[in-house]
């Protein structure tokens, strides 16, 4: 596919994109109620009727994933047998670190071990039962798998860019399936468009959850109104950071935007253990990682057939079909910043790094969060405000 061929097929996918996503959006604020209807059956069905097969993808990406490491496919490099990596280890962690979680772990890695200890599933609210669900369950959604998602999306795509010369898009990863002429036709057009509308619905996911979350924030320290217009100003700030960031290109802005982050979340990590419950962080972290390995394929395949599944719908399967919502946006980024490594190089670094340093997160703020449930320290509104947050 040419240049020119590849240009005319991106403005028709965008265009096509934009229309859908307009009317949506459009549909969303001014006929709310019938959306929130349909969103909601939606929503059922996916999780109620086909949330196994989101327990059995998420797990097949993972034995995927640690298959194609260890075989004959890892020593290939994603570029030039000669070619080495664009940018250095450090801040590619930074940007995958960055790409794949963001501010979802800044509230969440609070909020969710707390959630798991105040209302935990089978279990009574507030013990040392509790707690270790807690902490082996933030594990398990924040873990291997959405990361084996990323990978596999973020593997195929820098593959057949760096390795075949083929065009960043979705659609160039089924062109063994169907062909050259499929790729550029209809079915290709389709699978961007499909990929570009699943990247809008998990980026304004994050976008929304995150937007209240900074609200909420902001309104707990400084008595900020929790209002739209506030929200509004939060999205704009945003925008803004995400502009300049895209337009300055990954060197000048995405890579020096991570870098930050990193550092910034390192810091905070260290200023928590200093000034906190160290041995009990160290305690949590050891023991969280020895239930989430020792339950590690019963729990990612768990749907609770014959009791109240909805926990198992509103948490773990609401994550991961978000995860793989974000999947096409992640991994295309991911191949982007992955040129001239080995395949096993990529998916150790993909899959095993962001989620031990996720991992690493939890222990360390969640178990501050428990210890706080635990003391009693937190009051009835705060822990009710938490467990029933977005």
């Amino acid at each position: 596919m040419n240049s020119n061929q590849t240009t005319k097929k991106s403005n028709s996918v965008y265009i096509i994109s934009l229309i859908i996503t307009t009317i949506i959006a459009v549909w969303s604020i001014f006929f709310k109620d019938s959306f929130t209807s349909l969103s909601d059956k939606i929503f059922s069905i996916l999780t109620v009727d086909f949330g196994w097969s989101y327990l059995v993808s998420m797990t097949a990406f993972v034995g995927f994933c640690i298959f194609i490491a260890f075989s004959k496919y890892g020593k290939i490099k994603l570029g030039p047998d000669d070619s080495k990596p664009e940018y250095n280890t450090i801040s590619w962690f930074a940007m995958l670190f960055g790409a794949g979680m963001g501010v979802g772990l800044v509230f969440w890695g609070v909020a969710e071990p707390l959630s798991h200890f105040i209302a935990p599933m089978g279990l009574e609210p507030g013990t040392a039962e509790a707690a270790d669900f807690a902490m082996k369950t933030s594990f398990m959604h924040w873990g291997i798998h959405p990361w084996a998602n990323y990978c596999i999306i973020g593997l195929a795509l820098a593959y057949f860019q760096f390795r075949k010369g083929k065009p960043g898009l979705i659609s160039s990863i089924f062109e063994p399936l169907i062909g050259e002429k499929g790729v550029k036709g209809p079915i290709g057009k389709t699978i961007d468009i499909l990929a570009i509308f699943a990247t809008v619905a998990g980026v304004t996911t994050s976008l929304g959850l995150g937007v209240l979350q900074i609200n909420s924030g902001i309104n707990y320290l400084f008595g900020i109104p929790e209002t739209l217009l506030i929200q509004i100003i939060i999205i704009v700030i945003f925008s803004v950071i995400y502009i300049w960031s895209a337009v300055a290109g990954i060197e000048k802005g995405i890579k020096i935007v991570s870098d930050i982050n990193l550092y910034l979340a390192f810091g905070l990590m260290v200023v928590a253990v200093i000034i906190g419950p160290n041995l009990n962080m160290i305690n949590s972290f050891v023991n969280g990682l020895g239930q989430y390995i020792g339950n590690f394929v019963s729990d990612s395949l768990y749907t609770n057939t014959y009791g109240d599944n909805s926990w198992v719908n509103a948490w773990r399967i609401f994550y991961w079909a978000w995860s793989i919502a974000w999947a096409p946006f992640v991994g295309a980024f991911i191949a982007r910043i992955s040129k001239g490594r080995t395949i096993k190089e990529f998916i150790f670094g993909v899959v095993l790094a962001p989620a031990i340093g996720s991992m690493i997160w939890f222990a360390i703020f969640g178990s501050l969060g428990i210890n706080l449930g635990i003391e009693g320290t937190l009051s009835t509104e705060v822990m009710t405000k938490i467990v029933s947050s977005p």
